[in-house]
């Protein structure tokens, strides 16, 4: 189980970081307004599975709430992840449909 302190957001990046072992996952974004657009999901092959994805995706749109930013996932596991979690589709800024 990923905890949320172990998720780094790195604004000189503009990605959210996860630290596994010696390997690097992560989320790519681009903040405007208050919107974040997700750009980009990077998993290293040696922990990538769906299991970790969907933690991953779990504690970076938990993140996002917290800051109270609407989300357009670009990115298409990103945006199969929020067809397959319902309760994110209420983050989506009006209008967006996935």
């Amino acid at each position: 189980m990923i905890e949320t302190s172990e998720l780094v957001d790195n604004d000189f990046l503009r990605q959210y970081e996860l630290k596994i072992d010696e390997h690097l996952a992560k989320v790519e974004y681009s903040l405007q307004e208050r919107k974040i657009f997700l750009t980009k999901l990077i998993i290293p092959e040696e922990v990538n599975s769906e299991s970790f994805q969907n933690e991953f995706l779990v504690v970076v749109f938990k993140d996002i709430e917290e800051r109270n930013l609407s989300v357009v996932p670009t990115s298409p596991e990103i945006a199969k992840f929020v067809r397959k979690n319902r309760k994110y589709k209420r983050m989506l800024p009006v209008g967006v449909r996935i």
